[in-house]
């Protein structure tokens, strides 16, 4: 008999012998339930979910990306649902099939193609990130599809089998591949929950800047800590022989990462003491100054009017002076200086400018506020072509950015001087040419 008849023949020899076999239909009936109860369960939960949302045309921009991120969500909650839940009932049916029936393979069968269903939902129409779909596409599949055939508990024990010593510690190919694979996946889960913890801790609008930036470092140290420990447990490291290790290395590397470990202390002294909060105007002892958009665990973030950032350790915070404008008042008092002819009515100018400057809708004016926050004009010294006037006024925030209230208020008061012929004087020079009437001799 040709080998093909043969292999034929043994094939259909196992059709028939696992269709005359009662724990196969055993089997049939244990999925049969098992997904009608994924269905129904999940058609409550769905009944139960809220409606995706629909943006209106005269929503903003910022409000229509939330409605839609939240659209979205609630849209891929309700697709996924049902998968969702027969693969999880379908992990109970296997437990209770190889229980009371001795067989699994159907229903294991079954659930790693419900898994495969969803991995390829979630890889092409959930994530948007090229990385997730690679490793869903690459690993994941792979992985459940042996699962499936029953032959991951086969391939484990392969790769268990391939090792190596490194002096008393002994590797194998299994304890390397699961500390890639799970090591790549909480790290990852480690970023999104950083990102998703960010977003929650800043949205909480019943909190300042400060106390939000405190919560989002204590935040930071804690998943940091929990990634990290979970990732030892994972490559199989003992925390107890780590910790003997990690006290000596800890000597060692405290002289080298003094500098980072003083820039942390500093963060944590400068959130707790609340001399600086995210928004303030910040001057540093060189000159340079910024709007604080960013506090880390080790620097802060200055930006510049031109959007430029400034990266500042935070231990200069501590050690060095700097000049914080708007961190308990944002009231800024700021000056003007132009000059004027001697001829000049002053008591009219005076006039003048201080309708001219309170008429600016940034600079504060009215009776309501105290004398010396009005806006004023008086001299301020007697020049060699004229007589130098002195503008003050006040206003909330800082006079440059998109505040260039000093700029605004130099050009109104031009056009006023212009409008009441009151002269700026500039510097003037007489040249005389004083003609002799002495000849000179030749030679």
């Amino acid at each position: 008999m040709p080998e093909g008849l043969i292999w034929l023949e043994t094939v259909s020899d196992l059709v028939v012998e696992t269709l005359t076999r009662r724990t196969f239909y055993y089997q049939v009936a244990t999925i049969a339930v098992t997904i009608a109860a994924a269905w129904i369960l999940s058609r409550a939960i769905r009944q139960r979910l809220p409606a995706p949302t629909v943006t209106e045309p005269g929503d903003a921009p910022a409000a229509r990306r939330i409605v839609d991120r939240v659209g979205a969500v609630a849209y891929y909650t309700r697709e996924l649902l049902f998968p969702a839940m027969s693969a999880a009932l379908l992990g109970v049916a296997v437990v209770l099939s190889g229980e009371f029936f001795d067989r699994t393979w159907l229903v294991q069968l079954v659930q790693g193609m419900n898994f495969l269903s969803l991995l390829y939902v979630i890889a092409t129409k959930v994530t948007r990130e090229g990385a997730v779909k690679y490793f869903t596409l690459i690993v994941l599949v792979p992985i459940t599809i042996f699962y499936a055939i029953g032959l991951l508990d086969d391939a484990i024990a392969v790769a268990e089998g391939i090792h190596f010593d490194l002096g008393s510690i002994s590797v194998t190919a299994y304890g390397i591949i699961r500390t890639v694979i799970f090591g790549a996946l909480l790290f990852w889960l480690g970023r999104l929950s950083n990102a998703t913890g960010q977003n929650f801790i800043r949205r909480r609008v019943t909190h300042d800047d400060t106390t939000r930036e405190l919560a989002l470092k204590s935040f930071q140290i804690l998943l940091f800590m929990v990634v990290a420990l979970l990732f030892l447990q994972i490559a199989g490291i003992d925390l107890t022989a780590l910790v003997v290790v990690g006290g000596a290395i800890g000597v060692g590397l405290g002289f080298g990462l003094q500098q980072i470990a003083s820039n942390f202390i500093s963060g944590i002294i400068i959130l707790l003491d609340r001399s600086i909060a995210i928004g303030d105007f910040i001057e540093l002892e060189d000159g340079r100054s910024g709007v604080l958009r960013e506090l880390s665990m080790r620097s802060a973030t200055l930006q510049t009017f031109d959007n430029k950032d400034i990266m500042v350790p935070n231990e200069r915070f501590i050690t060095t002076a700097f000049v914080n404008w708007t961190h308990y008042n944002k009231k800024q008092r700021y000056p003007l200086y132009f000059s004027v002819a001697y001829g000049t009515d002053l008591e009219k100018l005076f006039q003048v400018v201080r309708e001219v400057v309170a008429s600016h809708p940034q600079v504060l004016s009215g009776p309501q506020l105290p004398i010396e926050e009005r806006p004023d004009a008086e001299i301020s010294s007697f020049g060699d072509n004229g007589i130098e006037i002195l503008v003050e006024f006040w206003m909330e925030g800082v006079d440059d950015g998109k505040n260039r209230v000093g700029a605004d208020l130099l050009f109104m008061i031009w056009k006023a001087l212009q409008e009441h012929q009151i002269e700026i004087p500039f510097p003037q020079r007489e040249v005389r040419i004083v003609h002799s009437d002495k000849k000179t001799s030749p030679g």
